[in-house]
């Protein structure tokens, strides 16, 4: 069946030496693989690998067969350029790291409309604003209410937030735990929308606890969830 529908783009991997197959998170059908053949090399045809960075957004016309193989992209077009998120290199690490865990995160989503939304206005909101360093934090602290374990605001007062239960607690328990500074710095982001992070400091070192803390926090509730590799290219950049 062909469709149009806007997309946007978790990955991209060679396949062969002249094509890709890339995965998208698109708005009509959730995530789709798509196989582009030859794309690598034709210079006149109407797919450019360009296309196809990490978190572009697109409008496809693809034929969708729905039958758990690749599909096919007809035509493509950008539906949001981009001004830096690709050229700005603190951003860029920024994108690739997130594509990597929303690849991880949504590997079988199906369509979700609220999710879609979500996505198109948090990359367009950090490409139109400075760099915001505790970008990534609000980003994917917001993203969980959508994979449906958004931390249980109830009792911030408590001293400890159970990571496993996804809430706060007046005693320590056998699983993971957030408390004392880190639980103070996370607290910052609970309510928090993108407008209001440049009136939030974080030191480099209380970035990095409180991210290793939220990667945790997906790991303990996305199944098959895998250490991002990009982590290690981010905190290079972020030292």
């Amino acid at each position: 069946m062909q469709i149009t529908t806007k997309a946007i783009v978790l990955s991209s991997l060679k396949y062969g030496d002249t094509s890709l197959i890339v995965r998208a998170f698109t708005e009509s059908d959730g995530v789709k693989s798509y196989l582009l053949k030859g794309v690598l090399a034709s210079k006149k045809g109407k797919l450019k690998p360009a296309y196809f960075l990490p978190l572009m957004q697109l409008e496809l016309v693809a034929v969708h067969k729905n039958k758990g193989t690749l599909e096919t992209i007809k035509e493509v077009k950008v539906s949001m350029p981009y001004q830096s998120l690709h050229t700005d290199v603190l951003k860029n690490s920024v994108v690739l790291f997130l594509a990597e865990m929303l690849g991880n995160c949504l590997q079988e989503q199906e369509e979700d409309p609220g999710l879609f939304n979500y996505l198109e206005y948090a990359f367009h909101w950090f490409d139109t604003h400075p760099m915001a360093p505790n970008f990534h934090i609000l980003f994917l602290l917001n993203l969980t209410k959508y994979l449906g374990f958004y931390p249980d605001t109830y009792g911030q007062d408590a001293p400890f937030f159970d990571l496993q239960e996804g809430g706060f607690c007046t005693s320590p328990s056998l699983n993971p735990l957030i408390q004392s500074e880190n639980l103070k710095n996370f607290k910052l982001f609970l309510g928090m929308n993108f407008d209001a992070l440049s009136s939030k400091q974080l030191t480099k070192s209380n970035r990095r606890e409180l991210l290793k803390t939220i990667i945790l926090y997906y790991r303990l509730h996305v199944h098959g969830f895998r250490e991002p590799k990009s982590l290690a290219v981010l905190n290079a950049v972020f030292t």
